[in-house]
């Protein structure tokens, strides 16, 4: 089949490597995937010696001494900027660390890092949360698992003026500079009961800004597809950028001729770019993943292309 015959569809995101499901699934479906990479990322040196520090001190060994009895992930970036730290730590102290130690994730993608990680590094520990999806769902499992692992206990002697229970350690939550605040508020907001609270430590492992090429790149790729006779399909992973892609966007929609159809269609990854499109760049996206993955995406193409002819 040639490239002719195929849908194009532009992935706002830099291709993984070595292998990325998005450009497997695309590309098995009479799809040409392009890569536009909208973000670039800098690992917090600084706070990743301090996380590296617990390691090599011990305070993540089992025991009294541990200061966190799990670990929250909810993008690929962090996990990558965690095993870049972790290279060089000696996996022997990794390896003590993870007994007993649950390590919460959001999305299939983001839990495939993670365990090729808890594979070198962590043999002993668990990873939950794939399935939940968004961060929402995530904080409402780990309510349930966290506290499952340390039942609350009414003992004066156990409990403490902070903690629901004495014996429950916090979560350590390694994020962006961007992100939001829906896990540690659910956690340990006043709307969860004392004795479910879960303290949560949010430490910055990178930031993250726009690739300065980007609105001129994505503008030329799209000039180089977008034509009358088809759709383009574009796919947003992620709020940062959505300013200069719907400039484009906009730009491209003016200078179409009187008549011509729509040609480019945007799908976003779940609610939250969605959200961030419609309220604060006033852009209504065509689809909505149900689920974070490829094959979410893949169908919310599939069902409002349906919807177009049906």
């Amino acid at each position: 089949m040639t490239n002719q015959s195929r849908s194009p569809i532009l992935l706002l995101k830099t291709k993984s490597s070595p292998h990325d499901g998005y450009d497997e699934f695309f590309s098995e479906r009479n799809y040409t995937p392009t890569f536009v990479p909208v973000l670039s990322h800098n690992f917090h040196n600084e706070n990743l010696a301090q996380i590296k520090e617990l390691f090599e001190s011990g305070h993540l060994n089992p025991g009294p001494e541990r200061r966190y009895g799990g670990l929250i992930f909810t993008s690929q970036r962090a996990v990558e900027a965690f095993a870049d730290m972790l290279a060089g730590v000696d996996h022997s102290l990794t390896a003590s660390a993870s007994y007993s130690l649950p390590l919460y994730t959001v999305g299939p993608a983001t839990a495939r890092s993670l365990t090729t990680l808890r594979n070198t590094h962590f043999p002993h520990a668990t990873i939950h949360g794939a399935d939940t999806g968004n961060g929402e769902n995530l904080a409402t499992f780990i309510l349930d698992h966290y506290n499952s692992l340390f039942p609350f206990s009414s003992d004066p002697a156990t409990a403490s003026e902070n903690k629901a229970d004495g014996r429950k350690p916090p979560l350590l939550f390694l994020v962006g500079e961007t992100r939001r605040d829906i896990i540690p508020r659910t956690l340990m907001g006043d709307s969860t009961p004392l004795s479910r609270r879960i303290d949560v430590e949010e430490v910055v492992v990178y930031e993250t800004g726009v690739v300065a090429k980007f609105e001129g790149e994505f503008e030329e790729i799209l000039a180089k597809y977008n034509n009358p006779a088809g759709m383009v399909w574009v796919v947003v992973f992620s709020p940062t950028g959505c300013d200069a892609m719907v400039r484009v966007l906009r730009r491209t929609a003016d200078s179409k001729q009187e008549g011509e159809g729509r040609g480019v269609f945007v799908a976003t990854i779940g609610p939250t770019t969605r959200d961030h499109l419609v309220k604060e760049c006033g852009f209504q996206p065509d689809v909505c993943a149900a689920k974070p993955s490829p094959e979410g995406v893949g169908e919310g193409i599939v069902n409002f292309t349906k919807s177009l002819v049906g």
